[in-house]
C-alpha cells in the first residue's frame, strides 16, 4: 500500500482510504460492512473516514465495532462535523463551540475511541464567527481527543482565513475533503492553489463520480437494479446530473484509453487522480469486499503522459470545472426542522 503525507505534517495515510458514506448502516448489512473493513485492513488500507451524518451515527458505530479490536496505533480514523444527527434541536447543526463539543464526545462513543486523528468540518457555518469554531477544535486538539483538523468543500477564501487562524492557535489544520474526479474538478479552480499555500492537502471523495466512471452506467439503458443510479432516494441526483445519454456515451469512449494503459475504468479513473497535484488520498466506498479489492488494482496502474490529454479529449465540455451556482459548497444558513 502506498503511503503519502497528509499536508504539511508528519502523519502518513494509506493513499487509498475506505470511506461508508451510503453504504454502511444503510446501504449494505453490518456484516458486509464489516468484510469490506477486514479485506481493506488485509490489504494494507489503515486509513477510513466517516461523518456523523452518515446513516444518522450508524456508520461510525458499524466502523467503530468492526476497528474495536485493531491496534489504534495501526489506524488513522477520520470523522466530520456539521450536519444534524436524527432530529435536531436549534443547537444541534453548525460549527458553533457547543455543536463542535457535543458531536465530538458522540462521536468517540460510536466509534469506540479515545480520540480522533483528523476531526474535519464537513462545511462551511456562514452562521458562525469563524473564530469561535477554530477554537474549538483548538480545544479538542489540546485536549487529546483530537491530532489534526480539517475542513471539506470549503471555498479557497475561507480555507485561507481558517489556516491563519490555526497558525495564530498553533494547531495543525492540515486537509481539505473535496468531491474530485475525471469529471468533476471544480477543487482546480482555486482550492488547491489555497490548499498548497497554507500547507494542506486534499482528501478526494466520490472519485468515481458516484459510479458513473466505471462505465456500468450506459446509454439508453435504465440503470439495473440495486445500484446506486436506481435507487429512489440516493439515486436522485446521480440522475439529475450525471445520466444523460451523451455523457455516458462520452464515458464509454473512455474503455479505449484504459485497455492501452491496461487496466478497468475504475483502475484509470483512480489512477488519474492519484497522478494529481495535491492529493493525498483517495475516498472510495464499497458494497462488498471485491470491490475492495478491485479497487488496489488502482495502484500498480502508471500512466503516460499522452493518457491525461486523451481523458480530457474524450470527455470535452462535460467536465465540471468551476463550482456551479445552483451547487454551493456549502448552504448559506444550517438546515433547519
Amino acid at each position: 500500500m502506498e503511503q503519502r503525507y497528509l499536508g504539511n505534517s508528519g502523519l502518513k495515510i494509506s493513499s487509498l482510504i475506505l470511506g461508508n458514506w451510503l453504504t454502511h448502516g444503510n446501504q449494505i448489512e453490518d456484516k458486509t460492512a464489516e468484510k469490506c473493513i477486514k479485506t481493506a485492513l488485509e490489504n494494507g488500507i489503515y486509513t477510513f473516514d466517516t461523518a456523523d451524518v452518515y446513516a444518522n451515527g450508524a456508520a461510525e458505530k458499524v466502523l467503530g465495532k468492526a476497528l474495536k479490536d485493531e491496534d489504534r496505533r495501526d489506524l488513522v480514523i477520520m470523522t466530520k462535523v456539521y450536519w444534524p444527527v436524527h432530529i435536531f434541536g436549534p443547537n444541534d447543526c453548525g460549527l458553533s463551540r457547543k455543536h463542535i463539543m457535543e458531536a465530538a464526545e458522540a462521536s468517540l462513543r460510536r466509534l469506540r475511541t479515545d480520540y480522533i486523528d483528523v476531526y474535519q468540518a464537513h462545511r462551511f457555518d456562514y452562521e458562525t464567527p469563524l473564530e469561535e469554531t477554530m477554537l474549538a477544535f483548538s480545544d479538542l486538539v489540546r485536549s487529546g481527543k483530537v491530532l489534526y483538523i480539517g475542513v471539506s468543500e470549503w471555498y479557497p477564501d475561507q480555507i485561507r482565513a481558517a489556516a491563519g487562524l490555526a497558525r495564530e492557535m498553533r494547531v495543525p489544520l492540515i486537509s481539505n475533503q473535496a468531491e474530485y474526479s475525471m469529471l468533476w474538478r471544480t477543487v482546480e479552480d482555486g482550492v488547491i492553489d489555497a490548499c498548497e499555500e497554507n500547507g494542506m492537502a486534499h482528501l478526494c471523495f466520490s472519485p468515481l463520480t458516484q459510479g458513473v466512471l466505471t462505465g456500468k452506467y450506459r446509454p439508453g439503458v435504465a440503470p439495473k437494479q440495486k445500484t446506486r443510479a436506481a435507487s429512489k432516494t440516493a439515486g436522485q441526483f446521480i440522475r439529475d446530473r450525471w445520466m444523460r445519454d451523451d455523457l455516458l456515451q462520452a464515458v464509454q469512449g473512455l474503455r479505449t484509453i484504459a485497455e492501452k494503459a491496461g487496466c478497468k475504468l475504475n483502475e484509470l479513473a483512480l489512477a488519474w487522480l492519484l497522478s494529481r497535484r495535491n492529493v493525498a488520498g483517495i475516498i472510495f466506498g464499497a458494497s462488498k469486499p471485491s470491490q475492495v479489492e478491485e479497487n488496489l488494482k488502482a495502484l500498480d496502474v502508471r500512466l503516460d503522459e499522452d493518457v491525461f490529454g486523451a481523458i480530457d479529449a474524450v470527455l470535452g465540455d462535460f467536465i465540471v470545472r468551476h463550482q456551479p451556482e445552483d451547487r454551493p459548497k456549502s448552504p448559506t444558513s444550517r438546515p433547519t426542522m
